[in-house]
């Protein structure tokens, strides 16, 4: 689902949210909009301004991380809320979990802002909506930050092990983007293996890295680039083998077998796409795809796109096993059947004649009929 640009909803969605007739529009007229509640929250003392959005609790409570962003205006951070929430639906439905979408976004700079009381605040904002939010980490927020959430809130996932949580949310992040790209590696070439292959990863920050240590434990030559240059002098000095590029549009220029967005979303747009080198797209990004169309423009240009929400739900899997009392093989386990996940929804795409991303959504759509049919039933 999507691109962290507000003009989108998800990879495959044919209008966008926020395309048109601002933040009421999109709540209550679009076809695209459908949340089930949207909290507004603001405490002047701590200086919290932030955005929690329930899209589905068709499936269980609505489980999604906070992010905690400078975003340029107010409406922006609630578009954005709208379309990570509707995204997370989609990919808590193919990761089989039974869990809602919901999406939290704290409005702000976290590096100035960010303070004990502004998080325990958030905690209990939380925590008044009696279960159906379950939080966790996102872009900006921690597991230490989480730590101080859960103090006022016991809706609270990805705590650190100390605070009997599940620790750092990325490594089962990229454990799963490595599954979807053996998915493809399979679909595309034969053998689910990414040895003596090119991969370029574009952004090698909290899951990004570790999905280079399995792309190199596997046998691939890997080409990175980050916005932080220490984030790439951490890679190279762990694999020297490794090469980095100057910037995402160096990389994508160069001669790649597969591309792999994880930093920020919108990365694959009309510029990225018709300059791709690569045949496989498969990264950790949320909401990859700038535009509705763009699943389109890859698919005819013969890129094989593995949707973004379907791969990088190894995270997510991670947190919600959490809530069971945590424990890493069970969770590695589920996170491992993305490679499944994955290749299903290639060959539904190939039986149904549509793009993955499209193949995808008919998929999770499918899944939460079936639960608010089933509960229509009770």
């Amino acid at each position: 689902m999507g691109v962290t640009t507000v003009t989108d909803v998800r990879p495959s969605a044919p209008t966008g949210i926020g395309a048109g007739g601002g933040v009421l529009h999109t709540l209550f007229r679009s076809e695209l909009g459908g949340h089930e509640q949207v909290v507004l929250c603001q405490d002047r003392e701590s200086g919290l301004k932030a955005v929690i959005a329930l899209h589905s609790t068709a499936l269980g409570p609505a489980l999604g991380g906070t992010r905690f962003y400078p975003y340029a205006s107010e409406e922006e951070a609630v578009l954005d809320a709208l379309n990570l929430s509707r995204g997370m639906s989609y990919k808590n439905a193919l990761a089989g979990l039974d869990h809602g979408g919901g999406k939290a976004v704290i409005i702000g700079d976290p590096e100035t802002i960010k303070t004990e009381q502004l998080l325990l605040v958030y905690g209990r904002f939380v925590a008044s909506l009696g279960g159906r939010y379950v939080t966790a980490c996102d872009v900006g927020t921690y597991v230490q930050d989480m730590d101080v959430v859960a103090r006022e809130c016991r809706w609270t996932t990805g705590r650190s092990p100390e605070q009997g949580g599940a620790g750092d949310s990325s490594v089962l992040t990229a454990f799963g983007v490595f599954q979807g790209m053996r998915a493809a590696a399979q679909k595309k070439w034969g053998e689910p293996t990414l040895r003596g292959r090119r991969v370029g990863v574009a952004g090698v920050g909290k899951v990004g890295h570790h999905l280079v240590d399995h792309l190199v434990e596997d046998g691939a030559e890997v080409v990175v680039t980050d916005v932080r240059a220490d984030a790439v002098a951490r890679v190279t000095g762990r694999h020297p083998q490794v090469t980095a590029v100057a910037d995402a549009a160096a990389l994508v220029r160069t001669p790649l077998d597969v591309y792999a967005p994880c930093a920020l979303g919108g990365a694959l747009d009309d510029a990225t796409v018709a300059a791709l080198t690569a045949t496989v797209v498969c990264g950790a990004a949320n909401n990859q795809l700038a535009h509705p169309g763009v699943e389109k423009d890859l698919a005819d240009r013969g890129v094989l796109y593995a949707p973004d929400y379907v791969v990088n739900a190894g995270g997510v899997i991670q947190v919600a096993d959490e809530l069971h009392g945590f424990d890493f093989d069970r969770a590695k386990a589920k996170a491992a059947k993305i490679y499944d996940t994955t290749l299903a929804i290639f060959d539904r795409a190939q039986s149904d004649g549509v793009p993955p991303a499209v193949a995808a959504d008919r998929l999770a759509e499918q899944r939460m009929a079936e639960a608010r049919a089933a509960a229509g039933t009770r």
